[in-house]
């Protein structure tokens, strides 16, 4: 079973889910699907919790256990992104490097784009090679927010 809440963060409306007693979800503005649950379990609970004390600058690192689910490479490219310390950004193209792919900082982009749980896996410090914004499902002013309060900048 699947078990979400929803939750007004500073940003919008959250959707978080949990499956077996992984995180499997965090978005922004997302619709539950149908089979879904909704229940406030202390693991969403602590979830919340977390991302409340991120966004007011307390929190650096996440503790909760997480489960994504996506092809080998997508899980490749998750696992470096949670490696971008907080406040700092990496190109598509440097995470590509990264895990063995030089030539696929495309596929990165896309790896990105299916991110299912936003801030946690930190898909928003990823930016294009001259350090400009590029694509964020969540919106490129979230993501430039989420970068503005780790910069120490609220906006």
């Amino acid at each position: 079973m699947v078990y979400y809440i929803l939750w007004d963060s500073p940003l919008g409306s959250m959707l978080l889910a949990q499956q077996d007693e992984c995180l499997i979800f965090a978005q922004f503005d997302a619709v539950p699907k149908s089979d879904w649950q909704r229940k406030e379990t202390p693991l969403l609970q602590q979830g919340r919790e977390q991302l409340r004390e991120y966004f007011a600058g307390t929190r650096r690192e996440f503790t909760l256990p997480l489960a994504s689910k996506g092809t080998p490479f997508q899980q490749k490219v998750w696992e470096a992104l949670r490696t971008i310390p907080y406040g700092q950004t990496k190109s598509y193209g440097e995470i590509a490097r990264q895990i063995g792919s030089p030539m696929g900082a495309r596929a990165v982009g896309m790896a990105n784009h299916c991110n299912p749980i936003a801030i946690l896996i930190p898909c928003h410090r990823v930016v294009g090679k001259k350090g400009e914004l590029t694509g964020y499902a969540g919106g490129l002013w979230r993501k430039q927010a989420l970068l503005n309060l780790e910069d120490g900048c609220l906006s």
